[in-house]
């Protein structure tokens, strides 16, 4: 296989979509060393001030008030208003990336998120470049901001999500359901018995695993309050993301709790939690939706985030790989039912491996690796 140039592109440093230009990144370098790669932060190396703004506002807005950020997603009426100013944008950082893509001379572009997406489509329409340029989809659902004629292949989810590109007029033949992209790690056996010794786990006891996403988002108190009315006994495995607040206090009352906690900031092993947990709780972010489909682990789903998760929990639902809790406070009778009926936690188990990808990110970069740039 001939060496390839390939540029990877995202815009949110503690996110989702930068987690899956990682797994790409590795996916293709397992496939060949020779190739090189450029995993860049776009917003970072076109608006280094403008990218800490956006992620400060955009960080507020949800949560704050989630109502404006569902009312801004993927909404016509907003994105005819965002589209002038987004053209202005990418017009001004076409110079920069034209001066990037001269150096780097990329066989391929691939984005994980829409924003440089978009970036990108601008600079092929403006320099008439005919680089491949591929939008890797990180949600159950295809928003308008990713639908640009210069993206030469959209990587979904699942076939559901293929067909709605295709019902907004993207070309079928332009759509490759290959999965979301997650790190090789979480489709690596780990023994059972050795991470629960090595985490001090006690192996008689089923174990729930607590996730807020990176940023440690959601009712995450709330959720361990409530768990502890749970009457059958049960560990818990919290991991705090970067959220140093919801840490520190978890940490103070953590002997105060009568269900054993085991709590985490942001953790690098979530492939050995995820592995020895019974049951996940769980904001659905994409990559981490992926991953424990991938795991076969039964999900809980509380307050997802309007839009991408929102959407990403009624795709699960309805295969029956979650359950979505309206009320947090009430998450204990939901857990005690599920524990007492082994065979509706299978059912949620089979389910999700029913519509697991398992080698996406590896799929994904044969893909990339194939095409002639």
């Amino acid at each position: 296989m001939a060496k390839k140039s390939i540029v990877l592109m995202y815009i949110s440093e503690v996110s989702g979509h930068h987690s899956a230009s990682i797994a790409i990144e590795k996916a293709l370098k397992n496939l060949s060393n020779e190739n090189d790669i450029l995993n860049i932060n776009t917003f970072r190396y076109t608006n280094p001030i403008s990218e800490k703004i956006a992620n400060r506002i955009y960080t507020t807005i949800i949560k704050a008030t989630p109502k404006i950020w569902d009312y801004v997603y993927d909404n016509p009426k907003v994105k005819k208003k965002l589209d002038v100013i987004k053209h202005t944008i990418h017009r001004m950082n076409s110079p920069k990336l034209k001066r990037l893509f001269d150096k780097v001379k990329p066989d391929a572009v691939v984005c994980c998120q829409a924003f440089p997406c978009g970036m990108v489509a601008d600079y092929k329409k403006t320099f008439g470049s005919s680089v491949p340029l591929i939008a890797v989809l990180t949600d159950y659902v295809p928003h308008s901001y990713w639908i640009y004629d210069e993206v030469d292949y959209f990587i979904t989810p699942s076939e559901e999500v293929s067909q709605r590109l295709v019902k907004k007029g993207v070309a079928s033949n332009k759509v490759k359901a290959l999965g979301i992209p997650f790190a090789p790690e979480f489709n690596q056996h780990h023994d059972k018995n050795d991470v629960i010794h090595k985490l001090k786990l006690d192996p008689g006891l089923k174990t729930i695993l607590i996730m807020g996403g990176g940023q440690g988002f959601g009712p995450i108190k709330t959720i361990v309050k409530s768990i502890e009315k749970v009457k059958t006994g049960l560990q818990e495995i919290i991991v705090c993301g970067t959220n140093k607040k919801i840490y520190k206090s978890l940490k103070k009352k953590i002997k105060k709790y009568k269900k054993r906690i085991i709590l985490f900031g942001y953790a690098h092993n979530v492939s050995e939690l995820m592995s020895v947990a019974d049951l996940i709780v769980t904001k659905p972010g994409g990559i981490t939706v992926s991953e424990a489909l991938a795991k076969k682990l039964p999900m809980l789903i509380i307050k997802p985030i309007p839009g991408q998760e929102i959407n990403n929990t009624i795709y699960l639902v309805d295969k029956k790989a979650a359950i979505k809790i309206d009320k947090p406070k009430k998450i204990n009778s939901v857990i005690e039912d599920l524990f007492l009926n082994p065979d509706k936690l299978k059912e949620l188990s089979d389910s999700a491996a029913s519509i697991a990808k398992p080698n996406s990110s590896m799929d994904i970069a044969k893909f990339i690796l194939s095409l002639n740039g």
